[in-house]
């Protein structure tokens, strides 16, 4: 006897969403972002299924954090090489790559499993407010997070 009510194709669709994140504080967007890949907010949510939804964020480059982290913050990554551990702070990162801090911070929040790398390729970053999805996005979220930090221009 199935227990499945309804058409649960329409449950497991794959909806995207647009996140602006100009002056968004980076912890509590990052949590929100990875909710949403991991599709915790819809009611078939199950830990080994991969039913989260695409997540579009824009304006990457002008995303905001608190105190003085942006001068502190290092990120490290090693090339396999001896002696090979490259040190880069957030504000250098920021110049060089802004979508690279989004995706470090929401990579952190996701389950280590075998489904990390699947989600992670449903985010896309943008640094600017330019990006060819925008037929695509069913949901805004302009007011997702309260605005704490204060924004980069």
């Amino acid at each position: 006897m199935s227990t499945a009510i309804g058409n649960t194709a329409l449950a497991y669709a794959r909806v995207w969403h647009l996140v602006d994140a100009r002056g968004l504080v980076l912890g509590r967007l990052g949590t929100q972002i990875a909710q949403t890949l991991m599709g915790k907010h819809k009611p078939i949510y199950d830990p080994s299924s991969d039913c989260g939804d695409y997540v579009v964020v824009i304006n990457a480059k002008h995303v905001g954090v608190s105190g003085r982290k942006r001068e502190q913050k290092l990120y490290r990554h090693h090339t396999g090489f001896p002696g090979g551990l490259k040190e880069a702070t957030m504000e250098q990162l920021q110049q060089k790559n802004p979508e690279k801090i989004i995706e470090k911070a929401v990579s952190g929040m996701l389950p280590k499993n075998r489904l990390r790398k699947v989600r992670l390729g449903r985010l896309l970053v943008f640094p600017d407010a330019e990006h060819p999805y925008a037929d695509n996005i069913l949901k805004r979220y302009d007011n997702m997070i309260p605005l704490v930090a204060q924004p980069i221009d």
